[in-house]
């Protein structure tokens, strides 16, 4: 038993396609049964025929009825022939003709007066309309097949292809070498017998060696299976070899990489309907992923039922954004097939398919997780930040995706945050991380926010990605244990309550030994707008200062991304009042905090004595200071043109140039004015892509294995090194 499809069309211009099997046939009577009623199903009393049948070939959806009529969408009459096989009942069957056409409310049947002419089987002849020629195109046909009925039997499907080949033309060859034999026998009168034949024979040699054989176009007709792929996901996953689950992939979803995991499975739906099921995991993802955030289509679902392809769309219970990039087929045994795509998709097996989904691949990445260290880095690499974007997006799943998401820190290359959290010490009640958008964790493993954390051997998670803060932000705590930024003020380690006496004293003890600095420095940042307040730090160790988020402020990384998406526009007073939320932490262990703080006290306290050249200098100091603790702490400076005016003071005066020393600013000045136009300057320019066409040229050129251009030189010039 097999299906052949071919497509013919003649010198009008008229369009056929005859698709022909070598099934049992029908009879006259059968052919007026099941053909003759619109919408009469031969189905069910074919299938109670063939309940012997057990070898899971009797899928027959469509086949009769509702779905033979649909082809007067694209043909104006149809012929079915039909020889059914001999039997007790028939033993001289003989060939019968259906006919009807689209304009007719009748149809007739008739010896075909072909005779006998299949053997056994049916033919069926579609007479195309004129806007159904796109039909006659081999690779429309393909398409169509491969879409819809790559599984929907067992039995081959070919296709009737033809291409044409340049053959050697053997006449041509034949009277070219008639000709030259005939050149031969007229010899030069003139030349000496022997040294002719010398030639002749050198001629034929060379002759030869430079003509080429001529050619002719040939066409070659071939017949081509169109369901080679057999439905791998109907057998046993342990008789599935891993080559077979791969090249299935690739050419069922055109793929030309292989996958990097899948998931074989059957199951029921809970509402009656048994599936069968492969969930493949893309070695990579689309380009188009991330280009359109907002964009959540589901394109490789092939929702089958009984191996007929049924839909890719499932509408309203699509997969969400962080999971549409699944490759899944699913061939369910029962669907309502023959009500609406409205009412199909409103089925609750279709409602359940979604969680059957996303349950199945949640499970397959956790295993890969636990057991395949090397696959699960390719999976991070490629998925990574899919999964910190469906744990901020499905709230349902939000537990398991998160499990899922990895982070470097100071102390390892990944981490889950369940392994974060066998590694907290002794009294942390805080998850510590510090995000910077844009940086790599080696650059923020340098931040001045973590010096005395990973001093201390704390562990802090150093996110780069954009969608970290977005995801810490969401999930907020993690075992009922908050996250805590380690870039704003309030930093606790967690063992304060175990700091001997003696730590707290001295804390206390500085911050009066700092106070006069405390309150300067205090007045210089409010009026700059910098911080709104300075405080002694407890998380610097060799830094002289850092400027951090007050609890009410914004990070510079949030102030990065609240910039980026113009969200400030709409809160413009909220906007101001969290970015002056900063403060400013000194280290009072740094030299040059100590020495800022001799030269404050060295000042005169009497306003009568007051010394205003050493306090401009004090300022100008301070403000360099407080400008390059802004930006190592990742802010912008509140004015980039005086900072920079200010360190170039700073070098002027170190070198020993004089500060006031003026700048050549010399410059040629600008041409007079010009106000003439092109002549053509109101002439429109031509529109390069006329009719959404553009013109496209290229060029092309041989290089060698050096990748040196190879110049184009006459075949017999060209060296030969086959030897």
């Amino acid at each position: 038993m097999n299906i052949t499809i071919k497509a013919e069309k003649d010198e009008s211009g008229n369009g056929k396609i005859i698709i022909r099997d070598t099934g049992i046939g029908m009879t006259a009577e059968e052919l007026a049964n099941n053909l003759g009623t619109l919408a009469k199903s031969g189905t069910s009393e074919f299938l109670s025929r063939a309940e012997s049948d057990t070898t899971g070939n009797g899928n027959l959806i469509g086949a009769f009825g509702l779905g033979f009529y649909s082809s007067f969408l694209v043909a104006d009459r149809v012929d079915v022939a039909s020889l059914a096989a001999k039997s007790s009942k028939n033993p001289q069957p003989a060939q019968y003709v259906f006919s009807s056409e689209a304009d007719e409310n009748s149809f007739e049947i008739y010896p075909d007066p072909r005779g006998n002419t299949l053997g056994r089987g049916t033919e069926i002849t579609l007479y195309l309309k004129p806007d159904a020629l796109e039909y006659v195109d081999t690779h429309t046909i393909m398409e169509l097949v491969n879409k819809h009925s790559s599984f929907a039997t067992s039995f081959p499907i070919y296709l009737h292809t033809t291409r044409t080949e340049m053959v050697p033309d053997e006449e041509a060859e034949s009277d070219a070498k008639a000709a030259e034999e005939k050149l031969k026998e007229t010899p030069d009168a003139e030349t000496d017998e022997d040294e002719a034949v010398v030639e002749e024979v050198d001629d034929e040699k060379e002759t030869e060696e430079k003509r080429e054989p001529k050619m002719k176009p040939v066409t070659v007709e071939e017949w081509i299976q169109l369901n080679s792929q057999p439905p791998i996901w109907m057998r046993d996953p342990k008789t599935v070899t891993d080559e077979e689950y791969e090249n299935f992939y690739m050419a069922t979803f055109k793929d030309y990489q292989k996958p990097l995991a899948w998931y074989h499975f059957s199951g029921d739906s809970g509402s009656g309907v048994s599936f069968r099921s492969i969930i493949y995991v893309p070695s990579r993802l689309d380009d188009s992923y991330w280009q359109n955030p907002l964009q959540s289509v589901t394109k490789d679902i092939r929702l089958m039922v009984k191996r007929v392809f049924i839909t890719s769309d499932l509408g309203e219970d699509a997969l969400p954004k962080w999971a549409n990039w699944v490759k899944v087929v699913v061939d369910a045994e029962d669907l309502p097939l023959n009500v609406s795509r409205e009412t199909l998709q409103s089925t609750q097996f279709l409602k359940q398919l979604k969680g059957i989904i996303l349950k199945r691949l949640l499970q397959l990445l956790t295993r890969i997780s636990e057991e395949d260290s090397e696959k699960w880095e390719k999976v991070q690499e490629t998925y990574g930040n899919v999964f910190k974007l469906g744990a901020v997006e499905d709230f349902k799943n939000r537990d398991k995706l998160a499990t899922l998401v990895r982070f470097t820190t100071n102390q390892r290359n990944s981490t889950s945050l369940d392994e974060y959290l066998e590694n907290k010490k002794q009294g942390q009640s805080q998850i510590f991380y510090l995000a910077d958008m844009g940086k790599s964790p080696s650059e923020l493993a340098k931040s001045v926010f973590i010096e005395k954390l990973h001093a201390r051997g704390y562990e802090v998670l150093l996110l780069g990605d954009p969608l970290d803060e977005v995801f810490i932000t969401n999930i907020r705590r993690w075992k009922k244990i908050p996250f805590q930024d380690v870039a704003k003020a309030g930093l606790k380690f967690g063992d304060e309550d175990m700091d001997p006496e003696e730590e707290k004293e001295e804390q206390e003890r500085l911050t009066e030994k700092f106070k006069p600095l405390i309150e300067w420095l205090r007045q210089e940042v409010r009026a700059k707008g910098a911080a709104r307040d300075v405080v002694i730090s407890n998380r610097l160790v060799t830094s002289s200062c850092a400027i951090v988020a007050d609890e009410s402020g914004y990070t510079a990384n949030l102030e990065k991304l609240i910039s980026s998406s113009h969200a400030q526009a709409n809160h413009r007073h909220m906007w101001e009042f969290a970015k002056k939320q900063k403060v400013l932490e000194i280290n009072p262990r740094s030299p040059l905090i100590e020495g800022l703080l001799k030269r404050i006290e060295q000042l005169p306290a009497e306003e009568d004595e007051r010394d205003v050249e050493a306090e401009e200098e004090l300022r100008e100091v301070a403000t360099v200071l407080v400008d390059g603790a802004l930006v190592r702490s990742g802010f912008a400076v509140t004015d980039s043109n005086e900072f920079f005016t200010r360190v170039d003071r700073i070098l002027r005066r170190s070198l020993g140039v004089s500060e006031h020393a003026p700048t050549d600013t010399t410059v040629k000045p600008a041409p007079p004015v010009d106000p003439e136009l092109p002549a053509d300057a109101d002439v429109p320019e031509p529109d390069e892509f006329e009719n959404g066409r553009g013109k496209v040229s290229w060029a092309v050129e041989e290089i060698d294995e050096f990748g040196n251009v190879v110049k184009d030189v006459p075949v017999e010039q060209k060296r030969h090194d086959e030897l």
